[in-house]
């Protein structure tokens, strides 16, 4: 607090300004407050940490307890005691008071003490409930933050488990693909091979048609005609049959019939 800012606070209690002007002197003395220059604009309003300040700087200045709790107490509705303080310091405020043996105190001090203390209660009581919301949320907000920690954990381990499980169908389609490309060549050589079988056979007049086609020696060219055909469509891919062999018998086929037609 500065020297503004004290003797602003002494005239709000009305205590007249040459002992005012004393006290804030002596405040300084004390270095109960602090003196700021006149550069800039000069700082009057203040705010007081607590009723047991507020009581303190009274006591100190001279003011007496029913005119001070007064004060006190408008200050509190005015917003310019931050909080409660003790109850204790009132109730000394108040005893310590210097009377005159024929002095009591009148009933408008009564009151005045009275209100004081309900205004008390009340802000202890709301303190109390802001303190238990208070300790209700930090739990809430701690329950929240371990249950978000176990889904992020959950989600890890799930995100984890499926970067596992593709990379190994990535390593089972690698291996397929390797094994479809393996077969392919060995289908391709085997076909080569067929054709070049098949271009090494003797002429159809040398060949015995008849006994590949399990057919008798006496079987006429209708007979073997009809045999070459029944074997194509075993053997053709479209009914199952196997390419290479379709390939063999459909080349046989090929040299008979021409070898009919040179007749």
């Amino acid at each position: 607090m500065n020297t503004d800012q004290a003797f602003e606070l002494l005239k709000n209690a009305g205590v007249p300004d040459d002992i005012s002007i004393q006290t804030v002197k002596r405040w300084l003395r004390e270095r109960k407050i602090k003196y700021e220059g006149k550069i800039g604009p000069r700082k009057t309003e203040y705010i007081l940490d607590d009723t047991d300040q507020a009581i303190n700087l009274l006591k100190d200045a001279g003011v007496s307890a029913s005119a001070g709790l007064h004060v006190v107490q408008r200050w509190l509705n005015e917003g310019k005691i931050q909080r409660v303080g003790n109850r204790d310091q009132i109730t000394d405020y108040i005893s310590k008071e210097t009377l005159s043996p024929h002095v009591t105190r009148s009933s408008d001090q009564d009151k005045a003490i009275r209100d004081l203390q309900v205004k008390i209660k009340v802000q202890d009581d709301q303190l109390k409930g802001i303190e238990e919301l208070h300790q209700t949320s930090i739990k809430t907000l701690i329950q929240q933050r371990d249950k978000l920690n176990r889904e992020n954990s959950s989600l890890k381990n799930e995100i984890n488990e499926l970067q596992t499980e593709t990379r190994k169908v990535l390593k089972e389609n690698m291996e397929l693909r390797n094994e479809l490309l393996k077969l392919r060549e060995e289908l391709s050589k085997v076909g080569k091979k067929e054709v070049e079988k098949t271009q090494t056979l003797v002429p159809p007049k040398t060949l015995d048609y008849r006994q590949k086609l399990g057919l008798s020696k006496t079987a006429g060219q209708k007979e073997v005609l009809a045999g070459f055909k029944k074997l194509l469509k075993i053997t053709h891919p479209d009914q199952g049959g196997n390419a290479a062999a379709f390939h063999f018998v459909k080349t046989d086929y090929d040299l008979y019939r021409t070898g009919i037609e040179e007749q």
